[in-house]
């Protein structure tokens, strides 16, 4: 089973930046992609970006295009999630996740997702 790691989390101010980072225990993520969600407190959990492997495709949330990016490093075997412009209600729990290579097959969607890391907590403040 794959595990996942997020790090990168933090305190930061309104307009400034933070990278996170997702991990995968194995040698690949064993996923056709893998994406970033987030969760804050009394919300569902909302699609902020993915990054898929073959083609090297990326999708973002409309509300974080332009201000996010996401990006892989095969030597790492890690995902990256590049945040600027951060604003306070950028505040939640960030998790990575992977569909594990098979089933629905919609990186956008959350029934798509089989593995998640523990979450990394990002904090904006104004």
């Amino acid at each position: 089973q794959v595990q996942l790691v997020e790090s990168g989390g933090g305190l930061v101010q309104a307009g400034g930046s933070l990278r996170l980072s997702c991990a995968s225990s194995g040698r690949t993520f064993s996923s056709r992609y893998v994406g970033w969600w987030r969760q804050a407190p009394g919300k569902e959990r909302e699609f902020v970006a993915a990054f898929r492997f073959s083609g090297d495709n990326t999708y973002y949330a409309d509300s974080m295009k332009g201000r996010f990016t996401i990006s892989r490093d095969n030597i790492k075997n890690t995902v990256y999630l590049q945040m600027s412009s951060l604003e306070p209600e950028d505040t939640a729990v960030y998790y990575c996740a992977s569909d594990g290579n098979f089933g629905f097959n919609n990186p956008t969607s959350l029934r798509a997702y089989k593995y998640w890391g523990q979450g990394t907590q990002v904090t904006v403040s104004s």
